[in-house]
């Protein structure tokens, strides 16, 4: 059947055609259209692997099945989970046959069992390498151990194998199955998900799928469909008539069901004969509506080599509706641009010149009262792109230092402990330099040994003198300090007269101890609501083996802008509690910004923020704060607007500020953005298309969202605005909005843009469903996807948005 531009009744025609391929009846009996229920990757899925494989060869998978170490995975294994020095049970643990899976019950749980999925895990540690596994070292040695780490804030697992070699076979079967779940190109991705809804939906495990069976994996996928309608489509993919579906009879199924009416739309518009795009379609295609430019032709032959499933489309330099999908779901056809996601900004201007990472508090995975203590934290936040992480040190009671949250019941570690796990994590995420902030409590015995443990355990990597011996005008760049870890701390004196021996070793007590704002605590101080006199000052001991490791991160008390400028000391830099910065942005918002261009800000949480909460990071970028710490472990939209504004330039840690902000002389304030020079604002117009695949968030059954899609706009105060979209009705699986969302943005260099998923509830508060948040800059014009994420910030495919987004210029 040939399809026209702007001709015939597009679902009813792209499912009779489907049909009629597939050699099942033609639906026109049906009562209910096609145009829902649909999710791309599914539809694209069914087509490959009906014209280029068949999923039940799998060739792949067979072959990562013979491997020795998944062979012993797959025949199961009796491992003893730990979870303290008390609790070691054992479980016994196997893979399941769909190589992804793994299955764990107690052998006296009766039918109970657990299951995750490989896609879950981030990587296999091995040996004593979590704080559980160290506390039983004497007990099970290390080639028996090994620990299993989760993506996001998810616990990670312990376990102890009986022997070394199974350990060794659990170790590396993990392994490869999460580097070939990583791996795995489009195809096998969507042939892995096709094959996990079959498991889903096949209750009884018998190979095949009643109709039963189909009704509840329906309402697993969050659609709610016209029961007579379900079974037709089932009755018409049963071309044996028995009643149940096997899987290749599963695919048709899926093939119809699947079917993008919204993106088959796009696809007419500029198909010439309705079922492909020739080169110079998908050209026209490319220039006039994603915005390609000049290098839309180059592009286009990329694009059908690289997403064009069918061979023969290839060798005709076509792409089908199937490519065509397969292309807007990918990364390139995501919302947020390629070219920003690699190193693209220049790493060679002073430090104060960028946003930095950073985590307050790192230690905590709780709250701040009774929250406990671990090396675990620190571990994730490095890996994030952290690149600023916080001690606070206090003597210990058998003389070495420890750290935790001082007068408070936080568990403590060792601060040795602590330096030998940034050792290790400190560069793997990111090259650029660490900034190590120390809040020191210790008397001057524990501060020696504090300097002995990063000498002895950093070497090298510890910044201890300035670069080139000489006193610094401004500071070294990110490129400049790579692979080296900075103290933050206070020092005697400054760099000039560091080896002056005259010096007392007293040094004031004032920095950090936010006694100037009545509505924060001392970090130090019993969370009581008491405050300090502030008038009161006092002096205490400080090492001279500690301070003369501080280099170009002296923290000094905050004076003032006017004191800061006369004394221009490039490596001095204070510690400023949230609500004094926000009063300084307000009051004097031009300072703050001519201050953050020579010398580095770090912005620290409210102390009566006891529940780890955080505030808005974007009011202190706003004047350029470079060191705006966050309790990484809190879950929510600052955490959500951390995460994206350092998703670009491969997530280093470390984001160039806008020119305007690193110009000493520059006259932006963020409460007047117009009055800057070059002022362009832009407009902002989201078309929200549709949804696809949104996660339940009541796991009741027949329960179904009721999902809306709020647009929030997050910078300078006059950009501040939020738009949404009405809800959708029983539709989690692909609703339908086709709702435009305008905004105007002042100052585009400094927003970010989030989207928000909620299920809509009309008696009470919304429910989460995903988000994504990027930098305006980042965004692609065009007819984009949105991959959405958790909560926690980790990916949930293959729920993901369709847009259509437009920037001009303010006319």
């Amino acid at each position: 059947m040939t399809m026209r531009r702007g001709g015939g009744s597009g679902a009813y025609q792209r499912v009779a055609a489907v049909t009629r391929e597939s050699g099942f009846s033609d639906p026109a009996s049906s009562s209910e259209g096609l145009t829902n229920n649909i999710p791309s990757e599914i539809s694209t899925s069914a087509n490959f692997l009906w014209h280029e494989s068949k999923l039940a060869m799998d060739p792949e998978g067979s072959h990562i099945r013979d491997d020795p170490h998944v062979k012993v995975m797959m025949g199961g294994s009796t491992l003893r989970k730990v979870k303290s020095r008390s609790w070691k049970k054992p479980r016994h643990f196997r893979l399941l046959e769909d190589g992804l899976t793994i299955w764990y019950k107690s052998r006296w749980a009766g039918k109970g069992h657990s299951t995750f999925s490989v896609t879950e895990l981030e990587a296999v540690r091995e040996g004593h390498q979590s704080e559980v596994l160290l506390s039983i070292a004497e007990e099970f040695p290390a080639d028996l151990c090994f620990t299993l780490v989760f993506h996001g804030r998810q616990g990670n697992l312990d376990l102890v194998a009986d022997s070394p070699e199974e350990a060794r076979a659990w170790i590396q079967g993990v392994r490869k199955l999460i580097h070939k779940a990583q791996t795995m190109d489009e195809k096998e991705r969507l042939d892995q998900w096709v094959r996990d809804w079959f498991q889903k939906a096949d209750k009884n495990k018998d190979g095949k799928m009643n109709f039963k069976e189909v009704r509840k994996l329906l309402k697993m996928m969050n659609v709610d469909m016209n029961e007579e309608h379900a079974f037709h489509l089932f009755t018409m993919a049963d071309k044996s008539e028995s009643g149940s579906l096997e899987i290749e009879q599963f695919v048709h199924f899926y093939k119809i069901l699947t079917q993008r009416d919204e993106v088959w739309k796009v696809f007419q518009d500029y198909s010439g004969d309705g079922e492909k795009l020739l080169l110079d379609e998908l050209e026209s295609f490319l220039r006039m509506e994603q915005h390609g430019g000049e290098l839309s032709t180059q592009n286009a032959r990329e694009l059908i080599d690289r997403y064009e499933p069918s061979e023969t489309a290839k060798k005709q330099g076509a792409m089908s509706l199937d490519g065509f999908q397969m292309y807007l779901c990918s990364q390139e056809g995501s919302i947020f641009n390629p070219e920003h996601q690699g190193l693209y900004q220049d790493m060679g201007q002073p430090l104060s010149h960028y946003f930095i990472s950073s985590s307050h508090n790192t230690y905590l995975l709780e709250n701040q009262l009774r929250g406990h203590s671990s090396l675990e934290a620190y571990i994730q936040a490095l890996k994030r792109g952290c690149r600023c992480v916080e001690l606070d040190s206090w003597d210990g009671s058998d003389g070495e230092p420890v750290v935790y949250h001082g007068h408070t019941l936080t568990s403590k570690i060792l601060f040795r402990d602590i330096i030998s796990t940034l050792k290790e994590y400190a560069f793997k995420a990111s090259d650029f330099p660490v900034i190590l902030s120390l809040e020191n409590h210790c008397g001057v015995e524990q501060q020696a040994l504090m300097a002995q443990h990063l000498r002895q355990i950093l070497g090298d990597t510890l910044l201890s003198s300035p670069l080139d011996g000489q006193m610094p005008q401004q500071l070294p760049s990110p490129q400049e300090l790579k692979g080296k870890i900075l103290l933050k701390a206070k020092k005697i004196g400054g760099l000039e007269n560091c080896l002056d021996e005259t010096l007392t070793d007293e040094v004031s007590d004032e920095e950090e101890t936010a006694n100037d704002d009545a509505e924060s605590l001392s970090a130090g101080d019993p969370p009581t609501g008491c405050v300090n006199d502030n008038k009161k000052k006092s002096k205490s001991k400080l090492s001279r083996e500690l301070s003369d490791l501080v280099v170009y991160c002296k923290s000094v008390h905050f004076h003032g802008f006017e004191h800061a400028r006369s004394h221009n000391k490039c490596y001095e830099m204070s510690s400023l509690s949230e609500s004094k910065a926000k009063r300084l942005a307000k009051e004097a918002g031009t300072d703050f910004v001519q201050h953050n261009s020579r010398q580095l800000s770090r912005i620290y949480p409210s102390g009566l923020r006891t529940d780890s909460s955080n505030y808005n990071p974007q009011d202190m970028w706003n004047v350029g704060c470079q060191i705006v710490a966050l309790n990484f472990q809190t879950a929510g939209l600052e955490m959500d607007l951390n995460d994206g504004l350092f998703r670009q330039n491969q997530r280093c840690g470390y984001i160039l500020k806008p020119d305007f902000m690193r110009d000493g002389k520059a006259q932006f304030s963020p409460e007047k953005p117009g009055e800057l020079q070059g002022y362009t604002p832009l407009r902002l117009s989201i078309q929200v298309i549709s949804g696809q695949q949104l996660p339940k968030v009541n796991q009741k059954e027949g329960s179904i969202v009721d999902p809306l899609v709020r647009v929030e706009i997050y910078g300078v105060p006059q950009d501040q605005a939020k738009e949404e979209t009405s809800h959708i009705n029983n539709n989690g699986f692909n609703p339908l909005w086709n709702e435009t969302l305008n905004f105007i943005v002042h100052a585009p260099e400094l927003a970010l843009v989030r989207f928000v998923v909620e299920d809509y509830d009309k008696a009470s508060r919304n429910d989460f469903i995903g988000q994504f948040t990027l930098p305006f800059t980042c965004i692609q014009a065009g007819f984009r996807h949105i991959h959405l994420l958790s909560r926690d910030g980790t990916a949930i495919p293959p729920s993901s948005l369709f847009v259509n987004i437009s920037i001009s210029e303010l006319t």
